[in-house]
């Protein structure tokens, strides 16, 4: 008989590490991505610096002949989150070839999880537009997860998260930006230039011949990605489509004698480039919008940007509890005995922080109206404040138990370099044991005699006279 599966198991030793080097360079760059969003809120609200935040943001260079001739918050939107989707690329493949989606049973859950967390919210903006009479077009807004800010915000809080429940959380991010791709690429493209469109094909054919020869060099490959992207936005689809095919592109499998795959390699070299300049100079140039007290309170009045709030606070996190709950009632798959349902919710909670991509797609999907354009913005912010706020609240209230499991993991007694409860079924790791424990004994018994020995000498030393001197006293 089977024994039956686990949802949010305990991950393998390798994907472990891989996970911990991925979400360090993450969080890291979620913290950066915070400093910029506040940044640009400051510099945006500040009476003295507003008007100055507008001018740098539309400021246009490029070559105009090339169709290139672009504002700079345009460059930061399609040229910077390229570099984003990229790695979103890289990561996507890797997980096909290497990871939680190469398996079908174990890629079910976060599959059907990410697209249930994506259906609801925007069924939710739908609803409430529908009773409110608002626009229907930024549908797709709250649908996206920013994996960066959700890190950051446990970062900040921290929250011991077991390595399982963050390789969920990063994997539904992977699901969640390829189907943000498509929805960008299928919904926002209005007019198609073929020419330009058939251009960008052909570059990404050679670009794929030369990845199948082996050619090597950044010289060969950053040229001839810059064309690709160029004749990409010059179709009319968005750029960064031609981010995430290259990303899909590289082979991220390894064959004898590599350490890394090629697509790790430079994944590992492009994700600080991502995380730490690309996503946070976007914000900085898409975060900067008014907050004063009665834009706030419109946020929570006005259909659409109610939908966004409610699309990220509620529907995020119902759709993802109920895709992954609806999961295991099919599959006939338990939670792991360490988790409960609880922390599932916590962390669907946590992934209605939308914020890189869903003011992207606010900005494809109110393209023309700069006045909503900006309250969809700061009901994207809001929605994400209050969902961070929440999952802070229900994290916390499980943080010991967090604490423990990430304790147990992360334990070396034998000191080999891999984690104790990933050796339980290695001989050699008891004898190391044993040895330890030896030594150990060994030690506390030499202690014992010592400690013997003192108080021996000592109960002596308090006897008057010495052990004899009764003795030899005269009758």
């Amino acid at each position: 008989m089977s024994t039956p599966r686990k949802l949010l198991d305990r991950l393998s030793f390798p994907e472990r590490t891989y996970l911990a080097d991925a979400l360090r360079t993450e969080t890291v760059g979620g913290v950066l991505l915070l400093v910029a969003a506040v940044t640009a809120l400051v510099w945006a609200n500040v009476p003295a610096l507003g008007h100055s935040y507008e001018s740098v943001s539309h400021f246009h260079l490029g070559p105009a002949a090339l169709g290139l001739d672009l504002s700079i918050a345009h460059w930061a939107a399609d040229g910077l989150l390229a570099v984003f989707f990229f790695v979103a690329g890289i990561e996507l493949k890797r997980e096909l070839v290497a990871g939680d989606l190469k398996d079908p049973k174990a890629a079910a859950l976060p599959v059907v999880a990410a697209l249930c967390g994506m259906a609801a919210p925007a069924l939710v903006y739908t609803l409430t537009n529908t009773a409110g009479g608002g626009s229907l077009a930024g549908w797709a807004v709250p649908t996206a997860t920013d994996i960066a800010f959700a890190l950051a915000v446990l970062a900040v809080i921290g929250t011991s998260l077991p390595s399982a429940l963050r390789a969920f959380l990063l994997t539904l991010a992977v699901v969640d930006d390829l189907f943000a791709i498509l929805i960008i690429a299928v919904f926002f493209t209005e007019s198609l230039n073929f020419a330009a469109l058939g251009g960008a094909v052909a570059g990404l054919a050679v670009y794929w011949l030369l990845l199948r020869k082996g050619v090597r060099g950044w010289y060969v490959y950053v040229p001839l990605g810059l064309v690709i992207w160029a004749l990409m936005y010059n179709s009319g689809i968005h750029a960064t489509i031609a981010g995430v095919a290259m990303g899909l592109m590289l082979r991220c499998h390894r064959e004898e004698g590599e350490e890394h795959s090629p697509g790790e390699r430079i994944e590992h070299l492009v994700r600080p480039l991502s995380a730490g300049l690309a996503v946070p100079v976007f914000a900085l140039f898409s975060a900067g919008v008014s907050v004063s007290g009665g834009a706030l309170a419109d946020v929570f009045t006005r259909p659409e940007t109610l939908g966004v709030v409610l699309g990220l606070v509620v529907g995020k996190t119902l759709g993802i509890f109920g895709g992954t709950w609806l999961t295991a009632r099919f599959t006939r798959a338990s939670l792991s005995d360490d988790l409960a349902w609880a922390d599932v919710f916590a962390v669907a909670t946590l992934a209605g922080i939308g914020f890189t991509v869903s003011l992207l797609i606010g900005e494809l999907a109110f393209e023309g109206d700069a006045a909503l354009t900006d309250e969809v913005k700061a009901a994207v912010l809001t929605g994400s404040v209050i969902a961070a706020l929440l999952a802070t609240v229900l994290l916390r209230i499980r943080n010991a138990k967090y604490r423990a499991l990430y304790e147990a993991e992360e334990r070396d007694e034998d000191q080999s370099g891999v984690p104790d409860v990933y050796e339980q079924d290695d001989p050699a790791y008891h004898l190391r044991m044993a040895a330890l424990h030896e030594r150990k004994a060994a030690e506390h018994r030499r202690i014992a005699q010592d400690i013997t020995r003192e108080r021996e000498s000592a109960r002596l030393a308090d006897v008057p006279g010495g052990a004899g001197e009764e003795g030899d006293r005269p009758a």
